[in-house]
């Protein structure tokens, strides 16, 4: 680590190398001086022994330790006067990547007291720490006791210890203080294209995992489930203004042209050896424009992929277009985190159809209810009744929980449960009315097997045991294809399961026995 990142120049350089703390240094150098002082004053007035050069040995050891005490101490009190740094410290102001000046007795090799009042103090940034410290384990303890000290409330039941806070730094979370325990289920197998999978489910929610699994179950009874992709696109919308409409249409027209899409897939293309841009679509509102770049992006969900692609060809537009005004990276035309249309019609990230045929006998046996029962609850509440209540890609049971339960425990983005969960359930009973036919249409799954969250112990575990992590060499995509076919066959199971609990009144019953614990709370909390 830089020496100017910790201390400041030569000093800096000069605190980081002591191996004590600094009230033992300080306390030593004072005592040295002391020591050498009383020493070269006796030696002087000793007339029988008069100081003569060359000095002998432990002359000369005496004038060296009052030299060192003399200048150890001296740049110390020279360094603890220095101003602090001023500019503006928020993040990504003008001075956020210069480094407060250390104060006296709060110096990085100095005890955690020090460093912990510091923060309390706002002298030293929290978001500093991990830079300053070179630790960043100790980072998040100091920061833990801090924030205890400044809310005075404690955190003692927020686990500290088990997680690797070095691989979370600048990729996953920032200015940690622990983690937050989720109890993870395991559904399964889910016999999916003609593969077995054991489902991960991060979830607080009781029955879910045993609804999901009972899906999983009727299934697997009935032969398996099939799945198919249908478009692997991740998309990035910017927002530009030109000078009037007519301005804006014209730069339209360009960016659709075919003859040009060569050209801007070049320039979009340099942005990653994965990321391929596939197609732009645009929309007018004046003189604003959203264009709309979807790309294949390997592994990765790929979000800062498509990013860097877009600010490439926008950055080559201005050339031909140099009165666009870019207004934002993101104009909410991709569209992010929120249920739109445009995702629903078009898609985002991985589009894909999942369907299976379920057995009569299985629908009675493992399922308690009827085919038939089952088509008219579809169309009654999943159809119908979305469509009362106005819903935007919402025509289904509760896709979004085998969703969220999927995505955290696997590393996703949560956030992305939004778009990532519109689907349409249909049912129908097929084999002269003998069977059910059930299937599931997810157009914007956005998952990732590299990347975020995924490179985290646990999550990293998840993805193993579906036998999806990482990349393949040679097949770039085919993991994070494979996972979102796993999320929409889990939500196949999720379904199929609940529709089947409601048909037999049965919804009830199952949280009643499932979420309501026996236990005396007040003694498990005690």
């Amino acid at each position: 680590m830089d020496a100017r990142r910790v201390g400041g120049g030569r000093i800096g350089a000069t605190r980081r190398a002591l191996p004590l703390p600094m009230r033992i240094t300080n306390g030593l150098a004072m005592v040295s001086l002391v020591l050498s002082s009383f020493d070269l004053l006796r030696l002087c007035s000793d007339r029988g022994r008069p100081l003569r050069f060359p000095l002998g040995g432990r002359e000369l050891a005496t004038v060296v330790c009052q030299l060192a005490s003399v200048v150890y101490l001296l740049s110390l009190f020279a360094h603890s006067d220095a101003p602090a740094t001023s500019g503006d410290d928020d993040e990504g102001g003008p001075a956020a990547d210069a480094e407060p000046a250390p104060m006296h007795g709060a110096g990085m090799e100095g005890g955690d007291e020090e460093i912990v009042a510091a923060v309390v103090s706002g002298a030293l940034p929290s978001h500093r720490l991990e830079s300053r410290l070179g630790d960043c384990r100790r980072a998040a303890r100091l920061r833990r006791e801090a924030l205890r000290r400044v809310t005075g409330r404690g955190v003692e039941g927020l686990p500290f210890e088990g997680m690797d806070y070095q691989a979370i730094l600048g990729q996953c979370c920032e200015m940690p203080v622990g983690y937050v325990q989720l109890p993870v289920g395991v559904a399964g197998p889910l016999i999916l294209d003609g593969r077995e999978y054991h489902v991960p489910l991060a979830t607080t929610e009781g029955c879910l995992v045993a609804s999901v699994n009972r899906g999983c179950r009727a299934i697997a009874a009935s032969g398996g489930a099939i799945s198919v992709l249908l478009r692997d696109a991740m998309s990035r919308a910017p927002a530009v203004k030109l000078p009037s409409a007519k301005r804006a249409a014209e730069l339209k027209a360009f960016v659709e042209a075919p003859a040009n899409f060569e050209l801007l897939a070049s320039v979009f293309n340099r942005c990653s050896r994965f990321g391929r841009l596939q197609d732009i679509h645009c929309a007018l509102a004046g003189r604003n424009l959203y264009m709309r770049f979807t790309c294949i992006t390997g592994d990765a969900m790929g979000m800062n992929m498509v990013s860097k692609g877009v600010e490439n060809v926008l950055g080559y537009l201005r050339n031909d277009f140099p009165d666009m005004d870019i207004i934002s990276i993101s104009g909410n035309y991709c569209s992010d985190k929120k249920p739109t249309a445009v995702n629903w019609i078009e898609g985002r990230g991985k589009s894909v159809v999942c369907e299976a045929t379920i057995k009569r006998d299985v629908v009675q046996k493992v399922l308690k209810t009827t085919t038939e029962k089952l088509v008219e609850l579809n169309i009654i509440k999943n159809l119908a009744g979305s469509a009362v209540a106005g819903a935007l890609g919402g025509f289904n049971a509760h896709a979004s929980n085998i969703v969220t339960a999927l995505f955290i425990a696997t590393g996703q983005d949560p956030a992305q449960n939004v778009e990532s969960s519109q689907c349409i359930t249909m049912l129908e009973t097929v084999n002269d009315g003998d069977d059910l036919h059930i299937s599931v249409t997810m157009p914007s799954i956005e998952v990732g097997t590299i990347g975020g969250g995924t490179c985290l112990a646990s999550q990293a575990a998840c993805l193993n045991l579906l036998g999806v992590k990482g990349s393949i060499h040679d097949l770039p995509g085919a993991n994070a294809q494979r996972l979102a076919t796993i999320v929409a066959g889990s939500v196949l199971a999720g379904e199929l399961s609940l529709l089947a609990a409601l048909a037999a009144g049965q919804l009830v019953k199952s949280h009643m026995e499932y979420n309501r614990s026996s236990k005396d709370i007040t003694k498990a909390a005690s």
